[in-house]
């Protein structure tokens, strides 16, 4: 799926609903969706996975807190889709702006922290962008590397 023929814009705060995952090229994004924008690098002391927002220690972000857990109903409502149809996944916001996304096991595979447009793998590697979605929403474009962690 072609970024440009999405429509993508981005989003301050994304809407809770269903959200499409797409694999981009991310030599074909501009510059201020990509790495090298400083919003968002990972070099970016608020994009670490080591700062208190974003960290895996934090009970706001881990999957055994059942805002974020797979049993929780409103996560249901929150589901990551591919685009032949297979959820793969579910994202949860957690109370500081950090947006989660977990794999169907409830594992944490990715965030995007707040004031960022990018997405992050676990370990801090930048992975993509959220979107907004064609007919509100969000979307989540991720290079294949990343898009093989769900």
């Amino acid at each position: 799926m072609c970024l440009a023929a999405l429509s993508l814009a981005l989003l301050a705060s994304p809407a809770l609903a269903d959200a499409p995952l797409f694999v981009l090229d991310q030599t074909q994004l501009p510059f201020d969706l990509g790495p090298g924008a400083p919003q968002n690098s990972p070099a970016r002391q608020s994009n670490s996975p080591n700062a208190a927002a974003n960290s895996a220690a934090s009970a706001a972000n881990r999957a055994t807190t059942y805002a974020n857990s797979p049993a929780n109903p409103a996560n249901e409502k929150r589901v990551i889709f591919t685009a032949d149809g297979s959820v793969i996944g579910y994202y949860a916001p957690n109370g500081s702006g950090t947006l989660n996304l977990f794999d169907l096991n409830g594992r944490r595979v990715a965030y995007s922290p707040r004031g960022s447009k990018s997405v992050f793998s676990s370990d801090g590697r930048w992975c993509g962008t959220v979107a907004a979605a064609d007919g509100g929403g969000i979307a989540f474009g991720v290079i294949r590397a990343c898009a093989a962690l769900f």
